[in-house]
């Protein structure tokens, strides 16, 4: 019997009828498993954790569960499954910090044992910094964290920024932070790189940082078009309604100008990867370095301090291109993919697709780096950065079929197959090579986000902070996460995923641990599940 088609299964979408036909499981529903290929899909178990929720799910092929996490905050934005079987999450301190009001917040990074026990829970927090969006453990222990920094309005003028787009409360500029845990709360940071320390900018000669951006495309032009500017009138709406853009970002005001919005770390060439959002680039930069050379241009392990090794995806934003080069487009989730899988040493990322000339679709890119087997990255003879090379790409046919303008990530698997999460629309699928859709699975968790703006909740008194017990009416079970609970922004019902991450059966972190499978997540919802039914015992 031939395979059922997916146009035959959206047309029963709203029937409860599981069926099996050629090893096949097709669920009908408009929540959970959606269609599974049991012959082309590489097992395992999914860590999910949905925008709307304080629970972090595991769960296998079917969608049952055989793990769940509870935090008192929701996630901000990435969770990871450590090989010992600890949970490591960032969290949302939402509305405790009110300088941060944009998509991405954290604040907190947690750690969990795999039976709930709250181990680590490290605050990164105040007026004039924020961890967000994503965070990478080391080999050693350590966790690397992007870090919005605050400048304030006098601090970027006399940098270089373009005073029209300042504003009264100044900007915000990026930075990565390693922490090495020390304690049940407590962490030292012992390496840190900075945004700010590698500008160059042509705007005003007589200010800091002052040179050609043509000539320094290992330095960040500190007055790009703003992403912000580049937005449609239809993403503006879309993303403001969803709480991306804080109140007080205009088109031309915009503090979030870098918005990077993942990291990832190469232990082999001992180099972190950045996607930064706001330049529809990616970044490359030496870890190999004191904190000392990493605010310099020497030294290091490549003799460049913490200037830029390599970046690509819009090399507009350093003078070096026009339009038509332009290859990112509002990318997210930029990583090494890793030895031993088809492609490994290649950069995989969820090319989102917002603006593209061609019109608005997502796609799924493996690039080839132009580097040696040094980890140095190739240079045009006029010292320009030589171009990825696009190895591999999945979109839909048509290619307005699949589209997440925000948020969204994508994995390689050992089969050579790709988890990706279209984020935007928590639809999570698996693909084979050749662009086959082998699994496909819907988040069920919906929630609804912060009020309107003009009703947010008081400022918390003193001294009351994450890790403390919340403030009555704060938070609320999965799937009711409702006005005035922390860490939510925009308005209406969504099942927004950052990003989803499989693990294998055979991962060190399940070793002597019952994964009998449980409900689904969907039989839970919307009441808080027990936890006899999320450990599966």
């Amino acid at each position: 019997m031939k395979q059922v088609r997916p146009a035959i299964l959206f047309i029963f979408l709203f029937v409860t009828l599981v069926s099996r036909v050629s090893g096949d499981v097709l669920v009908q529903g408009p929540k959970g498993l959606l269609h599974w290929n049991q012959a082309e899909t590489h097992n395992g178990y999914t860590l999910l954790a949905s925008i709307a929720s304080t629970t972090t799910y595991l769960i296998d092929m079917e969608g049952h569960i055989v793990r769940a996490w509870e935090s008192d905050c929701p996630p901000g934005q990435s969770v990871y499954l450590l090989e010992n079987g600890h949970l490591l999450r960032t969290g949302a301190v939402g509305e405790e910090n009110r300088i941060f009001h944009a998509g991405g917040s954290g604040g907190r990074v947690q750690e969990f044992t795999w039976d709930g026990e709250l181990v680590w829970d490290f605050e990164y927090s105040s007026d004039t910094y924020l961890q967000h969006h994503d965070i990478e453990r080391l080999p050693n222990g350590n966790i690397l964290m992007i870090v919005w920094e605050a400048k304030t309005a006098e601090e970027a003028i006399a940098a270089g920024r373009n005073p029209e787009t300042v504003s009264p409360d100044g900007l915000w500029a990026d930075s990565v932070i390693e922490v090495k845990p020390t304690g049940k709360t407590t962490g030292e940071i012992v390496w840190e790189w900075h945004v700010w320390d590698h500008l160059i900018q042509e705007y005003d000669p007589s200010k800091a940082n002052y040179g050609i951006v043509a000539e320094h495309p290992e330095r960040i032009h500190l007055n790009p078009s703003d992403w912000a500017q580049r937005m449609s009138q239809k993403e503006w709406n879309k993303l403001k309604s969803l709480g991306y853009l804080g109140p007080k970002t205009t088109r031309k005001i915009n503090p979030d100008w870098n918005h990077t919005n993942s990291i990832a770390y190469n232990a082999e060439l001992d180099q972190i990867v950045l996607s930064v959002f706001g330049f529809n680039e990616i970044w490359i930069i030496d870890h190999g370095t004191t904190t000392e050379e990493a605010a310099g241009r020497t030294g290091g392990r490549y003799g460049r301090g913490g200037d830029l090794l390599y970046r690509w995806g819009n090399p507009q934003v350093y003078h070096r291109g026009t339009p038509e080069d332009q290859q990112l487009f509002a990318q997210h989730d930029a990583k090494w993919i890793p030895a031993g899988m088809q492609g490994a040493g290649h950069l995989l990322l969820f090319n989102n697709g917002r603006g593209r000339p061609d019109g608005d679709y997502s796609s799924v890119d493996e690039l080839a780096l132009p580097v040696d087997d040094q980890g140095r990255y190739a240079r045009s003879p006029d010292g320009a950065f030589v171009p990825a090379k696009l190895v591999w790409r999945y979109v839909a046919d048509p290619k307005s079929e699949f589209f997440s303008g925000h948020i969204s990530g994508a994995q390689r698997l050992p089969n050579g197959n790709t988890l990706i999460c279209s984020g935007e629309n928590g639809m999570l699928f698996e693909v084979t090579p050749d662009s086959k859709v082998v699994w496909r699975y819907i988040n069920p968790v919906v929630g609804d986000a912060r009020p309107e703006k003009g009703k947010r909740p008081p400022m918390p008194p003193p001294g009351m902070m994450p890790g403390r017990p919340p403030r009555p009416g704060m938070l609320g079970p999965p799937g009711e996460v409702g006005p005035g609970r922390r860490g939510h922004r925009g308005h209406g019902p969504k099942n927004e995923v950052f990003r989803v991450t499989r693990y294998d059966p055979d991962y060190s972190a399940f070793a002597g641990k019952d994964l009998t499978p449980g409900k689904t997540i969907e039989e839970l919802l919307p009441a808080k599940p027990a936890a006899s039914e999320t450990s599966g015992k």
